[in-house]
C-alpha cells in the first residue's frame, strides 16, 4: 500500500472506522473514500456493487458493523446476525469483482468460546460454545473470517482479519441501552454526579475480567497489518492487560469525579467470565499499544462532555 493508493474505509462514521481514517491521515494516506449509511447501505447488494464499480478502491478496511452491548445483543439477535452477514457478503463479493488489492476485516474477541484457556490464542476458535448473550453477533464475525479465508483459498485474494479486544475511545456510541460497557458506565456515573445521586446500580457481580484497547491503538495495528501481513490466519489485537468490571467502574468513577456508591445487581448477567487475548502475533509486526486505561477513559470522557453532553444541551 503506497501513499497514493485509493482506500475505502467502510463504517467511517463509527468509532472503529473513524479511528482508522485518523490513523491513515496521520501516516500520510489522504486518498480515502467513504460514504455515510444515508448514501450507501452495505446490507443492500445492488448499492454495494454500484459503489465498488464506480469507485474502484485499491484497499478496503471493513469496519462497518451493527454493534452493541449485552442488552442490544439480547434484544435484537436476528438484526445482529443478519445485518453483519449481509455487510460481509456484499463487501467481500464486490471487492473480489472489482479487483481490490487487499482487504482487512475487523472482527471481535467475542468469536471465542465462553470458557477457554487464557490468554486466548487464535487457535481456540470453534473449540467450544459461545457466550449466549452475543452469540448471533459472534457467529456473523466467525462467518466473516471463514469468508475471507475461503476467498483466499479459491481466488488467491489478499483478505486478512483482525480480532481486537473490547474497544473504547473517541466517537464511541453513547446510548444507555445499546452501548458497550465503558460508555454505558460513563453515562450512568456522569448522570449520577450531575443529579447528586447517592448510588449507581450496575449489571452483574463486577467480577468478570476484561481486556480493553484504546481505539487509536487498534487503528495503528490495523494499518501495520495492511502494510506488512500476508497470512491467511486472523490475528488478535489486544493490550494484554486485564481489569475486573468492578475495577473498571472504580476507574471511571475516579475520572468522572463521582463520590457516591457503586452497587452491582447480581440478578443481571455477567457475560463471559474472563477474556484476555494472546497478542504475540501482532506484536511480531512491531506494534505495541501506547494509551493506558485511565488516560484512554479520560479522553473518552472529554469527548462525551464536549460532543455528546454539550450537543444535547444546545439542542
Amino acid at each position: 500500500m503506497n501513499i497514493q493508493s485509493k482506500i475505502y474505509v467502510a463504517g467511517h462514521t463509527g468509532m472503529v472506522g473513524s479511528a482508522i481514517v485518523r490513523c491513515l491521515k496521520r501516516n500520510g494516506y489522504n486518498n480515502i473514500i467513504y460514504k455515510p449509511h444515508s448514501e450507501l447501505d452495505l446490507t443492500d447488494q445492488a448499492d454495494t456493487e454500484n459503489f465498488f464499480e464506480a469507485e474502484k478502491p485499491d484497499y478496503v478496511f471493513l469496519a462497518a458493523a451493527k454493534v452493541g452491548g449485552i442488552y442490544a445483543n439480547n434484544t435484537y439477535p436476528a438484526d445482529f446476525i443478519m445485518e453483519n452477514m449481509l455487510i460481509e457478503c456484499n463487501v467481500l463479493t464486490s471487492s473480489y469483482k472489482n479487483n481490490v488489492k487487499k482487504l482487512l476485516l475487523l472482527g471481535s474477541s467475542c468469536i471465542y468460546p465462553k470458557t477457554c484457556a487464557q490468554p486466548i490464542s487464535e487457535e481456540y476458535l470453534l473449540t467450544g460454545p459461545l457466550e449466549p448473550t452475543n452469540e448471533p453477533y459472534a457467529l456473523a464475525k466467525i462467518s466473516g473470517i471463514k469468508m475471507c479465508q475461503s476467498y483466499n483459498r479459491q481466488y488467491a485474494t489478499r483478505y486478512i482479519c483482525a480480532m481486537p479486544a473490547s474497544l473504547y475511545g473517541v466517537n464511541d456510541r453513547f446510548d444507555l441501552y445499546n452501548s458497550h460497557v465503558i460508555p454505558s458506565m460513563l453515562i450512568k456515573l456522569h448522570k449520577a454526579k450531575a443529579e447528586n445521586h447517592l448510588s449507581v446500580e450496575l449489571w452483574g457481580t463486577g467480577t468478570p475480567l476484561r481486556e480493553f484497547l484504546y481505539v487509536d491503538d487498534m487503528a495503528e495495528a490495523c494499518l501495520k497489518m495492511m502494510q506488512t501481513y500476508e497470512g491467511n490466519d486472523f490475528i488478535n489485537i489486544g493490550s494484554g492487560k486485564e481489569i475486573s468490571i468492578r475495577e473498571l467502574a472504580e476507574t471511571i468513577k475516579r475520572v468522572v469525579g463521582y463520590k457516591g456508591e457503586i452497587i452491582f445487581d447480581i440478578s443481571k448477567p455477567d457475560g463471559t467470565p474472563r477474556r484476555v487475548l494472546d497478542n504475540s502475533r501482532i506484536r511480531q509486526t512491531g506494534w505495541t499499544p501506547v494509551v493506558d486505561m485511565e488516560e484512554g477513559i479520560r479522553r473518552e470522557y472529554e469527548y462525551y462532555l464536549n460532543y455528546i453532553v454539550t450537543d444535547k444541551i444546545n439542542n
